[in-house]
Protein backbone atom coordinates (compact mmCIF):
# COMPACT_ATOMS: atom_id res chain seq x y z
CA UNK A 1 0.00 0.00 0.00
CA UNK A 2 1.27 3.45 -0.94
CA UNK A 3 0.57 6.72 0.90
CA UNK A 4 1.16 10.17 -0.56
CA UNK A 5 1.90 12.74 2.16
CA UNK A 6 1.22 16.32 1.06
CA UNK A 7 1.89 19.27 3.42
CA UNK A 8 -0.15 22.41 2.75
CA UNK A 9 -0.12 25.98 3.95
CA UNK A 10 -2.67 28.36 2.42
CA UNK A 11 -3.09 26.21 -0.69
CA UNK A 12 -6.86 26.56 -1.12
CA UNK A 13 -6.40 27.72 -4.71
CA UNK A 14 -3.97 24.91 -5.56
CA UNK A 15 -5.39 21.72 -4.02
CA UNK A 16 -8.53 21.53 -6.19
CA UNK A 17 -6.23 21.44 -9.23
CA UNK A 18 -3.46 19.15 -7.99
CA UNK A 19 -5.33 16.63 -5.80
CA UNK A 20 -7.10 15.08 -8.85
CA UNK A 21 -3.67 14.65 -10.46
CA UNK A 22 -2.36 12.80 -7.41
CA UNK A 23 -5.47 10.61 -7.24
CA UNK A 24 -5.23 9.87 -10.95
CA UNK A 25 -1.60 8.80 -10.47
CA UNK A 26 -2.68 6.42 -7.69
CA UNK A 27 -5.45 5.03 -9.89
CA UNK A 28 -3.01 4.41 -12.74
CA UNK A 29 -0.55 2.66 -10.44
CA UNK A 30 -3.34 0.49 -9.01
CA UNK A 31 -4.63 -0.35 -12.51
CA UNK A 32 -1.18 -1.69 -13.43
CA UNK A 33 -0.92 -3.68 -10.21
CA UNK A 34 1.96 -1.59 -8.89
CA UNK A 35 0.18 -0.53 -5.69
CA UNK A 36 -2.80 -1.61 -3.62
CA UNK A 37 -6.10 -0.04 -4.78
CA UNK A 38 -6.58 1.18 -1.19
CA UNK A 39 -3.54 3.48 -1.48
CA UNK A 40 -4.37 6.99 -0.35
CA UNK A 41 -3.50 10.67 0.06
CA UNK A 42 -2.63 12.12 3.45
CA UNK A 43 -3.01 15.91 3.30
CA UNK A 44 -1.56 17.90 6.22
CA UNK A 45 -2.93 21.40 6.75
CA UNK A 46 -0.13 23.29 8.46
CA UNK A 47 -2.32 25.82 10.26
CA UNK A 48 -3.57 27.54 7.11
CA UNK A 49 -5.41 30.84 7.42
CA UNK A 50 -7.41 30.44 4.21
CA UNK A 51 -9.94 27.75 3.18
CA UNK A 52 -7.40 24.95 2.78
CA UNK A 53 -9.01 22.75 5.43
CA UNK A 54 -12.46 23.19 3.90
CA UNK A 55 -10.98 22.02 0.59
CA UNK A 56 -9.41 18.99 2.29
CA UNK A 57 -12.73 18.07 3.90
CA UNK A 58 -14.51 18.38 0.56
CA UNK A 59 -11.90 16.17 -1.12
CA UNK A 60 -12.23 13.56 1.63
CA UNK A 61 -16.01 13.57 1.25
CA UNK A 62 -15.76 13.12 -2.51
CA UNK A 63 -13.09 10.38 -2.45
CA UNK A 64 -12.47 8.02 0.47
CA UNK A 65 -8.82 7.73 -0.57
CA UNK A 66 -8.25 11.26 0.76
CA UNK A 67 -7.39 11.64 4.44
CA UNK A 68 -6.47 14.83 6.21
CA UNK A 69 -4.88 16.21 9.34
CA UNK A 70 -5.11 19.82 10.50
CA UNK A 71 -2.44 21.15 12.85
CA UNK A 72 -3.44 23.56 15.60
CA UNK A 73 -1.06 26.23 14.28
CA UNK A 74 1.57 26.74 11.63
CA UNK A 75 4.63 24.67 12.49
CA UNK A 76 6.59 24.81 9.24
CA UNK A 77 6.90 22.44 6.33
CA UNK A 78 9.32 20.01 8.01
CA UNK A 79 7.07 19.51 11.04
CA UNK A 80 4.01 19.21 8.79
CA UNK A 81 5.79 16.46 6.88
CA UNK A 82 6.65 14.77 10.18
CA UNK A 83 2.97 14.90 11.18
CA UNK A 84 1.96 13.22 7.93
CA UNK A 85 4.63 10.55 8.28
CA UNK A 86 3.54 9.84 11.86
CA UNK A 87 -0.06 9.43 10.69
CA UNK A 88 0.70 6.95 7.91
CA UNK A 89 3.37 4.96 9.73
CA UNK A 90 2.05 1.44 10.21
CA UNK A 91 -0.64 1.97 7.57
CA UNK A 92 1.44 1.70 4.39
CA UNK A 93 4.31 -0.22 2.84
CA UNK A 94 5.85 2.92 1.36
CA UNK A 95 5.22 6.65 1.40
CA UNK A 96 5.97 9.40 -1.09
CA UNK A 97 6.19 12.99 0.14
CA UNK A 98 5.58 15.78 -2.34
CA UNK A 99 4.50 19.41 -2.48
CA UNK A 100 0.88 20.39 -3.01
CA UNK A 101 1.66 22.95 -5.71
CA UNK A 102 2.21 20.40 -8.49
CA UNK A 103 5.88 21.26 -9.04
CA UNK A 104 6.83 17.72 -8.00
CA UNK A 105 5.81 15.86 -11.16
CA UNK A 106 3.23 13.11 -10.41
CA UNK A 107 4.24 11.34 -13.63
CA UNK A 108 7.48 10.34 -11.87
CA UNK A 109 5.59 8.27 -9.27
CA UNK A 110 5.55 5.06 -11.37
CA UNK A 111 9.34 5.16 -11.73
CA UNK A 112 9.75 5.72 -8.00
CA UNK A 113 7.48 2.78 -7.21
CA UNK A 114 9.37 0.64 -9.74
CA UNK A 115 12.65 1.45 -7.97
CA UNK A 116 11.04 0.53 -4.65
CA UNK A 117 9.85 -2.79 -6.04
CA UNK A 118 13.38 -3.34 -7.35
CA UNK A 119 14.66 -3.26 -3.76
CA UNK A 120 15.41 0.37 -2.96
CA UNK A 121 14.22 1.69 0.41
CA UNK A 122 14.68 5.38 -0.41
CA UNK A 123 14.17 7.01 -3.81
CA UNK A 124 15.17 10.68 -4.01
CA UNK A 125 13.51 12.92 -6.57
CA UNK A 126 16.30 15.12 -7.95
CA UNK A 127 15.57 18.18 -10.08
CA UNK A 128 17.38 17.95 -13.41
CA UNK A 129 16.06 21.33 -14.56
CA UNK A 130 14.23 24.18 -12.83
CA UNK A 131 13.59 26.56 -15.71
CA UNK A 132 10.28 27.57 -14.13
CA UNK A 133 12.19 29.22 -11.27
CA UNK A 134 13.64 32.68 -11.64
CA UNK A 135 17.36 33.39 -11.83
CA UNK A 136 17.45 34.61 -8.23
CA UNK A 137 15.70 31.46 -6.97
CA UNK A 138 18.08 29.20 -8.90
CA UNK A 139 21.10 31.12 -7.64
CA UNK A 140 19.99 31.07 -4.01
CA UNK A 141 19.08 27.38 -4.24
CA UNK A 142 22.54 26.56 -5.60
CA UNK A 143 24.14 28.60 -2.82
CA UNK A 144 21.84 26.88 -0.30
CA UNK A 145 23.06 23.36 -1.13
CA UNK A 146 26.68 24.49 -1.41
CA UNK A 147 26.49 26.16 2.01
CA UNK A 148 25.02 23.04 3.60
CA UNK A 149 27.76 20.90 2.11
CA UNK A 150 30.56 23.23 3.22
CA UNK A 151 29.21 23.35 6.76
CA UNK A 152 28.99 19.58 7.08
CA UNK A 153 25.30 18.81 6.52
CA UNK A 154 24.91 15.67 4.38
CA UNK A 155 22.21 16.38 1.81
CA UNK A 156 21.35 15.24 -1.71
CA UNK A 157 21.99 18.17 -4.10
CA UNK A 158 18.91 19.51 -5.93
CA UNK A 159 16.63 17.36 -3.78
CA UNK A 160 13.93 18.99 -1.69
CA UNK A 161 11.25 16.78 -0.12
CA UNK A 162 10.10 14.73 -3.11
CA UNK A 163 11.07 11.21 -2.07
CA UNK A 164 9.83 7.67 -1.56
CA UNK A 165 10.54 5.91 1.72
CA UNK A 166 9.81 2.30 2.61
CA UNK A 167 8.16 1.34 5.91
CA UNK A 168 11.47 0.42 7.63
CA UNK A 169 12.76 3.92 6.89
CA UNK A 170 9.67 5.43 8.54
CA UNK A 171 10.28 3.30 11.62
CA UNK A 172 13.90 4.44 11.75
CA UNK A 173 12.90 8.11 11.41
CA UNK A 174 10.47 7.68 14.30
CA UNK A 175 13.47 7.26 16.61
CA UNK A 176 14.61 10.82 15.80
CA UNK A 177 12.61 12.94 18.21
CA UNK A 178 14.37 16.31 17.94
CA UNK A 179 12.27 19.45 17.59
CA UNK A 180 14.87 21.10 15.33
CA UNK A 181 13.83 18.89 12.44
CA UNK A 182 15.50 18.75 9.04
CA UNK A 183 14.26 15.74 7.09
CA UNK A 184 16.39 16.51 4.03
CA UNK A 185 19.41 15.69 6.16
CA UNK A 186 17.91 13.00 8.41
CA UNK A 187 16.76 10.73 5.58
CA UNK A 188 20.29 10.35 4.12
CA UNK A 189 21.57 9.99 7.69
CA UNK A 190 19.47 6.89 8.49
CA UNK A 191 21.06 5.03 5.58
CA UNK A 192 19.23 2.19 3.77
CA UNK A 193 19.60 1.38 0.09
CA UNK A 194 18.84 4.49 -1.95
CA UNK A 195 18.85 5.83 -5.50
CA UNK A 196 17.89 8.98 -7.38
CA UNK A 197 15.24 9.70 -10.00
CA UNK A 198 15.60 12.84 -12.10
CA UNK A 199 12.62 15.01 -12.99
CA UNK A 200 11.93 18.47 -14.36
CA UNK A 201 10.52 20.99 -11.94
CA UNK A 202 7.14 22.18 -13.22
CA UNK A 203 5.55 25.62 -12.69
CA UNK A 204 3.16 26.01 -9.76
CA UNK A 205 -0.42 25.08 -10.58
CA UNK A 206 -1.61 28.31 -8.93
CA UNK A 207 -0.60 30.91 -6.37
CA UNK A 208 2.99 31.72 -5.44
CA UNK A 209 5.82 30.15 -3.49
CA UNK A 210 6.03 31.07 0.19
CA UNK A 211 9.68 30.07 0.43
CA UNK A 212 11.42 33.43 0.50
CA UNK A 213 15.18 33.89 0.63
CA UNK A 214 14.89 34.52 4.37
CA UNK A 215 12.99 31.29 4.98
CA UNK A 216 15.50 29.38 2.84
CA UNK A 217 18.37 30.78 4.90
CA UNK A 218 16.49 29.85 8.06
CA UNK A 219 16.02 26.32 6.76
CA UNK A 220 19.74 26.14 5.95
CA UNK A 221 20.56 27.28 9.49
CA UNK A 222 18.24 24.62 10.94
CA UNK A 223 19.87 22.01 8.73
CA UNK A 224 23.40 22.92 9.75
CA UNK A 225 22.73 23.24 13.48
CA UNK A 226 20.77 19.98 13.61
CA UNK A 227 23.31 17.92 11.66
CA UNK A 228 26.77 19.40 12.20
CA UNK A 229 29.01 21.14 14.72
CA UNK A 230 31.39 22.33 12.00
CA UNK A 231 30.51 26.04 12.51
CA UNK A 232 31.79 25.84 16.09
CA UNK A 233 34.97 24.16 14.86
CA UNK A 234 35.38 26.88 12.25
CA UNK A 235 35.18 29.46 15.03
CA UNK A 236 38.01 27.64 16.80
CA UNK A 237 40.11 27.66 13.63
CA UNK A 238 39.37 31.35 13.06
CA UNK A 239 40.36 32.16 16.64
CA UNK A 240 43.62 30.26 16.20
CA UNK A 241 44.40 32.13 12.97
CA UNK A 242 43.71 35.50 14.61
CA UNK A 243 45.87 34.53 17.61
CA UNK A 244 48.77 33.54 15.35
CA UNK A 245 48.32 36.77 13.40
CA UNK A 246 48.43 38.74 16.64
CA UNK A 247 51.66 36.99 17.69
CA UNK A 248 53.15 37.82 14.29
CA UNK A 249 52.09 41.46 14.75
CA UNK A 250 53.73 41.61 18.19
CA UNK A 251 56.96 40.15 16.82
CA UNK A 252 56.90 42.70 13.99
CA UNK A 253 56.36 45.56 16.47
CA UNK A 254 59.27 44.39 18.66
CA UNK A 255 61.58 44.08 15.68
CA UNK A 256 60.53 47.52 14.42
CA UNK A 257 61.22 49.18 17.78
CA UNK A 258 64.52 47.30 18.16
CA UNK A 259 65.74 48.66 14.85
CA UNK A 260 65.09 52.22 15.94
CA UNK A 261 61.85 52.83 14.07
CA UNK A 262 58.60 54.10 15.56
CA UNK A 263 55.50 51.92 15.45
CA UNK A 264 52.56 54.01 14.26
CA UNK A 265 49.11 53.28 12.97
CA UNK A 266 46.22 54.19 15.21
CA UNK A 267 43.90 53.57 12.26
CA UNK A 268 45.13 50.01 11.83
CA UNK A 269 44.74 49.44 15.57
CA UNK A 270 41.16 50.69 15.52
CA UNK A 271 40.39 48.48 12.51
CA UNK A 272 41.88 45.49 14.33
CA UNK A 273 39.74 46.20 17.40
CA UNK A 274 36.57 46.46 15.35
CA UNK A 275 37.50 43.31 13.43
CA UNK A 276 38.03 41.33 16.62
CA UNK A 277 34.80 42.72 18.07
CA UNK A 278 32.88 41.63 14.99
CA UNK A 279 34.42 38.15 15.11
CA UNK A 280 33.48 37.83 18.78
CA UNK A 281 29.88 38.86 18.14
CA UNK A 282 29.53 36.42 15.25
CA UNK A 283 31.08 33.68 17.36
CA UNK A 284 28.68 34.39 20.21
CA UNK A 285 25.80 34.32 17.75
CA UNK A 286 26.76 30.90 16.39
CA UNK A 287 27.32 29.47 19.85
CA UNK A 288 24.06 31.05 21.03
CA UNK A 289 22.22 29.38 18.15
CA UNK A 290 23.46 25.98 19.31
CA UNK A 291 22.70 26.75 22.95
CA UNK A 292 19.19 27.91 22.02
CA UNK A 293 18.54 24.75 20.00
CA UNK A 294 19.83 22.66 22.92
CA UNK A 295 17.44 24.52 25.25
CA UNK A 296 14.49 23.82 22.97
CA UNK A 297 15.42 20.14 22.69
CA UNK A 298 15.79 19.85 26.48
CA UNK A 299 12.24 21.11 27.01
CA UNK A 300 11.01 18.22 24.80
CA UNK A 301 7.92 20.06 23.60
CA UNK A 302 5.84 18.37 20.90
CA UNK A 303 6.67 19.21 17.31
CA UNK A 304 3.03 19.79 16.53
CA UNK A 305 -0.50 19.36 17.89
CA UNK A 306 -3.23 17.78 15.76
CA UNK A 307 -6.44 19.80 15.96
CA UNK A 308 -8.62 17.73 13.64
CA UNK A 309 -8.62 14.70 11.37
CA UNK A 310 -10.78 13.80 8.43
CA UNK A 311 -11.21 10.43 6.74
CA UNK A 312 -13.35 7.64 8.21
CA UNK A 313 -10.88 4.90 7.46
CA UNK A 314 -8.11 6.80 9.21
CA UNK A 315 -10.15 7.13 12.39
CA UNK A 316 -11.05 3.44 12.30
CA UNK A 317 -7.41 2.48 11.88
CA UNK A 318 -6.30 4.66 14.79
CA UNK A 319 -9.04 3.31 17.03
CA UNK A 320 -7.82 -0.22 16.30
CA UNK A 321 -4.29 0.54 17.51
Amino acid sequence: MLALVIPCFNEASVLPRTAPLFLAALSELAAHGAVDPASYLMVVDDGSTDDTWAVVRALATADRRVRGVRLSRNRGQQNALAAGLDEVRGHCDAVITLDADGQDDPSVLPEMVARYRAGYDVVFGVRSRRDCDGAVKRLTARAFYRLLGLLGAEVVPDHADFRLMAAPVLEALADFTEVNLYLRGLVPLVGFKSCEVAYERAPRAAGWSRYSVGRMLGLALDGVTSLSIRPIRLITVLGLIIALGSVAGIVWAIVTVATGHAVSGWASMICAIFFLGGVQLVSLGVIGEYVGKTYLEAKARPRYIVAERVGNQLRADRAAR
